[in-house]
């Protein structure tokens, strides 16, 4: 990742309180003669010194001043201290949040969608490389189009896995992967892809009117997570702004393996996609919240 450093320190402004290097991770600044300078050869951008001076004296460049503000909700700017949000209303988000396979014929604003994205943003990243990319599929005959291709990809694959000396000669060299489809994922792919062809049936995207693709670029410390961290957030920023969502692991697969369904919707090959999540006003409502297998987090005391 690129870490050239894009810190300014105001000296005028600066009052050497030292915030600033307390809590840069990659010693980028540090104190001379009371004043902070930048010294070290490296920065991730984090801006963590900007967000920390309180005298003002602190720019990182490459940094878009007011690049997260959302268009179609009203922007706050505070900071707000640990422990001073209603973790209640944040669990009962979370809580509330369910995967949407029901949407109204209602498309979704095109700078809804972006904000859906700036939200995505907010989430931490590995090294802060933000090595992400978004695509909005943001209109319904694009979903459908995007649809048919992933479609056609498992189309051919049910043909692959519906020979059973390939199959089972693969899982005898040690590559289960086509045994383990057919008996998991095949009737049912054979099944939902007919539907679509007799009925219209969307089993894929369920009728969504829009979409959005995460991506990542090559050199990303830990890109799926970067990516996944960014779905969470959207999937939670989508139910509040009124948006229902749904990942959808089977697009995910079909662009993995094939790349040029990607490329068709103008996604680079040497892109990775993590997430697929369909977006829209959703045609259904809940009574209660969702519940979970239990679990037993294992205790390490040392």
């Amino acid at each position: 990742m690129d870490k050239t450093v894009h810190t300014i320190i105001d000296p005028d402004l600066c009052i050497g309180c030292g915030d600033c290097i307390r809590v840069c991770p990659k010693e980028t600044i540090s104190l001379q003669d009371d004043k902070a300078m930048v010294t070290g050869s490296a920065s991730i951008a984090c801006g963590h010194c900007v967000a920390a001076c309180p005298a003002g004296a602190v720019t990182v460049t490459n940094l878009v001043a007011g690049g997260m503000q959302l268009e179609t909700v009203t922007n706050d700017d505070r900071w707000l201290p640990h422990g001073e949000f209603d973790t209640t209303q944040l669990f009962r988000l979370m809580r509330s949040r369910r995967s949407c396979r029901n949407y109204r014929d209602k498309p979704v604003p095109l700078n809804v969608l972006q904000d859906l994205v700036k939200i995505g943003i907010s989430a931490p990243s590995g090294s802060n490389c933000q090595q992400w990319t978004f695509t909005l599929v943001h209109n319904r005959p694009a979903v459908l189009e995007l649809g048919k291709a992933v479609g056609e990809f498992f189309r051919k694959l049910n043909q692959t896995a519906g020979n059973p000396l390939l199959r089972n000669l693969l899982a005898l060299c040690g590559r289960r992967e086509l045994k383990d489809y057919y008996f998991n994922y095949y009737q049912e792919v054979k099944e939902k892809i007919d539907e679509f062809e007799t009925t219209g049936n969307d089993f894929l995207f369920w009728h969504a009117p829009a979409l959005i693709i995460i991506a990542t670029t090559p050199g990303a410390s830990c890109p799926k997570e970067d990516a996944l961290m960014a779905a969470q957030n959207i999937l939670l920023g989508a139910h509040s702004l009124g948006l229902g969502t749904c990942a959808i692991g089977f697009a995910v697969a079909a662009m993995n393996r094939n790349r040029s369904i990607q490329v068709d919707i103008g996604i680079p090959a040497d892109e990775t996609v993590h997430a697929v999540l369909t977006v829209g006003y959703p045609d259904e409502t809940w009574q209660g919240l969702a519940e979970r297998k239990r679990v037993s987090p294992r205790i390490f005391s040392g």
